[in-house]
């Protein structure tokens, strides 16, 4: 649409023409070519505080003090400041108010979440935007060599208790809370919980149960299904109404929210396992007519890895799927079926990843901004780039590994800031990325390159000091954090095994 880069000939380009149909938003998002973080403030002084994420919305900026007990909440806000002198332009020096972190940010309040045994966990963080509900986590330390009792998992680690609160970022007021006793879900970047909509998932891997909750309009979290043991709502009524029939009725396990799961000493499998060796069995079966060879295929494809099935573990869910590190299952929760099963390595899911990623993704339909993420399926860069790493790989099969190795990607984990659509910009993935990840640290600025005009540098974005780092012997991390649509952005280096960090702001001046 634009032929100039001046952004005044663009906002009159824009009045007297219209895009294509269905192009609107991708071409007014091409007013962030002028509109960067051309500006640093370094070495910022900031609270110590351990700083998680803008949501997706931009309204909060949320940070958790250093004890983990606390939560901070920050309203993002813009530099102002005035100057008295006669030439004012940009290249004037900012005052030292203006090289606050108070300066960009308005703290709202601080609210205690975690009680003296329980611990924040900083790596988790869900947010509901159409409500502005938050979702946290605390729990207490966890215990590594905990018995099995219970129907758990052999080898699980246990922690006593874990509590989701759900918070109303507008005001701090914790309006519910679900707590898990004696259980272990995986919190580390969202990895064990995914929200969809109202709809929360939280993956107990220590009893192989996916919990189901609605979040309701009035904050109030409900319990609907616990997928696991059990696949449908009258699956536990029928079965201990057949084992009072049959003079054989098992204790049922009395455990808080496990009151679900089937006895230790009960020689059935779960129901969710047994819908999985169902349909191994079925999709066996199918792949010969012969009857002969039929039998022939079950003994080599099925019962001689029976055991192996059997002891296959949930270890991730989204929306659509379900993943151990060999095996992905797409589960239906409607009608309680496993409706595919691939091994890590399959092409064909391979082919669904490549040719539709955004479905992978699966983010809520209220939410705006988080539908416009660069990925191979929906911009030609980065299709181009995957296409380029596949080739250059020495192992076709290692490869497909790899990039499933990924899938359920963790829910919201991408960042959706316009300065990390490749259409837009090109970067360095290894040091920065939409994903929310520490990245290895280097003292060289990371630099920002026109896509329509390969040869433009943009803006960079340097983590650390300015003139660099006194140590380079030190191993350094770095942790970027872009507002969704502002240009303003903060770059975290830590030292690794030393608590201080170096927090740099990066803004439009």
């Amino acid at each position: 649409m634009f032929k100039t880069n001046n952004v005044t000939s663009r906002i009159f380009e824009r009045q007297i023409r219209t895009p294509m149909p269905g192009t609107s938003v991708h071409c007014a998002r091409r007013f962030y070519e002028n509109l960067v973080p051309s500006f640093t403030i370094y070495d910022v002084e900031c609270p110590d505080h351990s700083f998680r994420k803008f949501t997706d919305d931009g309204q909060y900026f949320i940070s958790f003090s250093r004890n983990h007990q606390d939560l901070i909440v920050y309203r993002p806000t813009w530099l102002s400041f005035s100057c008295k002198e006669e030439d004012c332009n940009n290249t004037h020096e900012l005052p030292p108010k203006a090289k606050r972190f108070e300066s960009f940010f308005t703290e709202l309040y601080v609210k205690s979440l975690a009680s003296c045994n329980e611990l924040i966990c900083k790596d988790f963080f869900l947010y509901m935007e159409n409500n502005q509900f938050g979702i946290f986590a605390t729990s207490t330390t966890q215990i590594q060599d905990a018995p099995a009792v219970d129907g758990a998992i052999q080898g699980v680690p246990s922690i006593e208790k874990i509590t989701f609160h759900l918070l109303r970022l507008e005001d701090g007021v914790i309006l519910d809370e679900k707590v898990f006793h004696n259980d272990y879900v995986n919190l580390a970047h969202n990895m064990g919980v995914f929200l969809y909509d109202d709809l929360l998932a939280v993956v107990s891997l220590r009893y192989q149960t996916i919990h189901i909750l609605q979040i309701r309009d009035t904050g109030n979290l409900v319990d609907v299904r616990a997928i696991g043991a059990y696949c449908r709502e009258d699956d536990e009524l029928f079965i201990n109404s057949s084992s009072q029939l049959s003079g054989n009725c098992g204790d049922l396990v009395d455990n808080g929210l496990h009151q679900d799961q089937p006895n230790s000493n009960n020689s059935f499998l779960s129901g969710i396992k047994q819908r999985l060796l169902s349909f191994i069995f079925r999709e066996i079966w199918s792949e010969k007519t012969d009857q002969t060879q039929r039998v022939q295929c079950l003994k080599k494809k099925f019962y001689f890895h029976f055991q192996d099935y059997v002891d296959l573990m949930i270890w991730k869910v989204s929306r659509n799927t379900d993943q151990h590190p060999a095996f992905f299952a797409v589960y239906n929760m409607e009608t309680t079926e496993i409706v595919a099963f691939y091994q890590n390595a399959a092409d064909e899911l391979y082919h669904l990843f490549e040719e539709f990623c955004d479905h992978f993704h699966a983010t809520s339909i209220n939410s705006l901004y988080m539908n416009f993420i660069s990925s191979h399926s929906n911009n030609v860069h980065a299709l181009e780039q995957l296409k380029f790493m596949k080739n250059k790989a020495t192992s076709p099969s290692q490869f497909v590994k790899k990039m499933l190795s990924s899938l359920p990607f963790h829910c919201q984990s991408m960042s959706p800031s316009p300065y990390f659509d490749q259409s837009l910009f090109r970067f360095d993935e290894k040091l920065i990325s939409a994903t929310d990840r520490h990245r290895q640290s280097t003292d060289h600025p990371i630099r920002f390159i026109s896509r329509r005009q390969p040869n433009i540098l943009k803006f960079k974005i340097k983590p650390g000091p300015e003139f660099g780092s006194a140590d380079g012997r030190s191993k350094k991390i770095s942790h970027f954090l872009f507002h969704p649509f502002l240009p303003l952005a903060l770059s975290i280096q830590q030292t690794l095994f030393l608590p201080s960090s170096v927090v740099n702001i990066h803004f439009r001046r």
